[in-house]
Parts: C-alpha cells; sequence; structure tokens
C-alpha cells in the first residue's frame, strides 16, 4: 500500500492506497481500479469523515482518539464522530496496552499505531 499515489499502486499492481487527511482530491474516481483494490484514508473529524465517503474510502483511520494533539478526539467525541459513518473505522493515536480495552467502547473495527506495536512485549 502506498500512502496518497494511487497511479503508483496501481503501476506496481498493488492491492490498495492511503489517501490522508489532507488529500481532498477526486481525481482518482477516475482511475479503473482492479477486483478488491482497497482505498483506505484517514479523518480527523466529521467534515473529513464525509469527504472520505465521497472520495470511495472504504477503510477510514479516525484520530486521535487518545493522543493529546491538534486532532485529539477523546474516547468519547471519537465514538460519536464515528456513528456518522457506515464505513469501518480504525481507531488511532495514542493506543496502548493500558488503553486499549476502552476502544470496545467505541465501534471502531480495529486499531493502528506505529508505537502500539512497537512496543508491544513479545512473549511471556
Amino acid at each position: 500500500m502506498i500512502s496518497n499515489n494511487i497511479k503508483l499502486s496501481i503501476k506496481f499492481d498493488l492491492d490498495g492506497a492511503y489517501i490522508p487527511s489532507f488529500n481532498n482530491s477526486f481525481k482518482h474516481l477516475s482511475y479503473l481500479f482492479k477486483q478488491n483494490f482497497i482505498l483506505m484514508g484517514s479523518a480527523h473529524n466529521l467534515k473529513e469523515i464525509r469527504l472520505k465517503e465521497k472520495q470511495k474510502i472504504s477503510i477510514i483511520f479516525l484520530s486521535s482518539i487518545f493522543k493529546k494533539n491538534k486532532n485529539f478526539l477523546g474516547i468519547n467525541k471519537f465514538k460519536l464522530v464515528s456513528e456518522f459513518s457506515k464505513k469501518p473505522i480504525v481507531a488511532l493515536g495514542g493506543i496502548s496496552q493500558k488503553n486499549e480495552k476502552l476502544i470496545k467502547l467505541t465501534r471502531a473495527e480495529g486499531i493502528a499505531g506505529i508505537s502500539y506495536f512497537a512496543n508491544k512485549k513479545k512473549g511471556p
């Protein structure tokens, strides 16, 4: 999967592409995709979720659920905003072993995060 370059994903016969929240282009809708090509994208609020739906995104990464940055939602706002989409939602931002159980309080279908998986303990 390549970020923000759908043409390159198609050229290399990849299974999908990622469209970041700042990309508001609809140019990719004119491309021919192979069967089962997946478009994923990120959003930080309801306006961006609506944009990703119009861009025909299949899976939306919604952030930030826990990380207190400029896009911080917190668990309650995350839950509320994610209810406005029928697309699968993946939680992103500040997820740790301490707070991962709280994800079950939302409709998120998965989690993503570099630091979460990089810090995950291996074995007993």
